[in-house]
């Protein structure tokens, strides 16, 4: 029996995600389908700072809490946080100036300011989810949040620094914190892309 296709709004919504406490500002440009679900858009946003998708995250919009259900959520009764696998962008970030916030690996802390910027028409030929803009390479996975990322920048920029040895190892011999391109992500992006397509057909 066929499955019945669920209606959802075309929309395009150009998003930006700030890494906060940066100085200047890590941040990336977005267009992204509004009938993405936030487990959707956490997939986007891995992509687009090059995070690996080890660690636990979270949605905050307003005081509302969005994330992974765990099976055994229901022994401890009501869970405060609400599955993201339904959380359509139209419903719950669905006007320009609408803001989350997303948390990723809650040892690191690494915080995502997200806000709509842009509610737009899809554009004909154009794969979504797209970057259309950024500043600054992501930091690397596990350097112990924004104290440990400034702390490596300092090492490895510091030839008498007494860890820039290990710090520069530990990053693979080099790390450039200037180092952005669209075209990266949009690399990253691509099977989030077809999927999308896939799904529209």
């Amino acid at each position: 029996m066929a499955t019945k296709k669920v209606w959802l709004p075309q929309d395009i919504y150009q998003i930006k995600v700030t890494l906060r406490y940066t100085r200047p500002p890590i941040w990336r440009r977005l267009l992204v389908p509004s009938g993405f679900t936030l487990e959707d858009l956490h997939s986007v946003v891995q992509a687009a700072m090059d995070w690996d998708d080890s660690h636990l995250h979270e949605f905050r919009v307003g005081p509302k809490r969005f994330g992974k259900s765990h099976p055994s959520d229901w022994l401890v009764g009501p869970s405060p946080v609400a599955t993201e696998r339904t959380a359509h962008l139209f419903t719950v970030l669905g006007k320009v100036g609408r803001k989350a916030l997303y948390s990723y690996d809650f040892g690191d802390s690494w915080e995502h300011a997200i806000v709509v910027e842009k509610v737009l028409p899809p554009e004909p030929g154009v794969a979504y989810p797209i970057c259309v803009g950024g500043k600054l390479q992501g930091p690397p996975e596990d350097c112990g949040g924004i104290p440990g990322y400034y702390n490596l920048l300092e090492a490895i920029g510091d030839l008498q620094h007494p860890e820039h040895e290990d710090l520069l190892d530990w990053v693979g011999g080099e790390f450039d914190p200037e180092a952005f391109s669209v075209e990266d992500v949009n690399r990253r992006l691509a099977p989030l892309q077809r999927w999308w397509a896939k799904t529209q057909k």
